[in-house]
């Protein structure tokens, strides 16, 4: 039987017109920046494991967390296939630290227009409109001109 797809979250927490991005130690795309974000456990459902992961790698806590879309991400050249579930979420205050150094070197708020790279395949595709359902983030979140 053929492996089957793991399920991601992925967490887009948004303050004015930033969001935040850990720069990936230690795991799969190790050197690229993504958001917070993790494995989907048994029996949770994705607002918890949102809330859960955030806290777990940034020590912040979120508010308002909503669906946003899925993506397809298939990580060829390690033979990685997953369905990442992309939440959003308000950020309730406070600064983000390393909570999980051991996963993330570099933690931070970025200007929307000015990301840093390599990012993350699943942040890659969601970025792209390659989800489900395709959307502009900066028009989902009121930030087009």
């Amino acid at each position: 039987m053929p492996p089957f797809p793991a399920i991601g979250v992925g967490i887009l927490i948004h303050r004015d017109r930033q969001i935040l991005l850990l720069r990936r130690k230690g795991v799969h795309g190790a050197g690229s920046w993504s958001t917070p974000g993790g494995h989907l456990e048994f029996g949770e459902n994705p607002e918890a494991c949102a809330i859960r992961e955030t806290r777990e790698e940034t020590g912040l806590e979120i508010t308002s967390v909503r669906f946003l879309a899925l993506t397809n991400d298939i990580f060829e050249a390690e033979g990685r296939h997953y369905i990442t579930i992309w939440m959003e979420a308000c950020h309730r205050g406070g600064e983000p630290v390393l909570s999980a150094p051991y996963e993330s070197d570099a933690i931070g708020w970025f200007d929307w227009a000015d990301l840093p790279g390599p990012l993350f395949l699943p942040l890659q595709h969601l970025l792209a409109g390659e989800c489900h359902p395709s959307l502009s983030i900066p028009a989902f979140l009121g930030w087009e001109s």
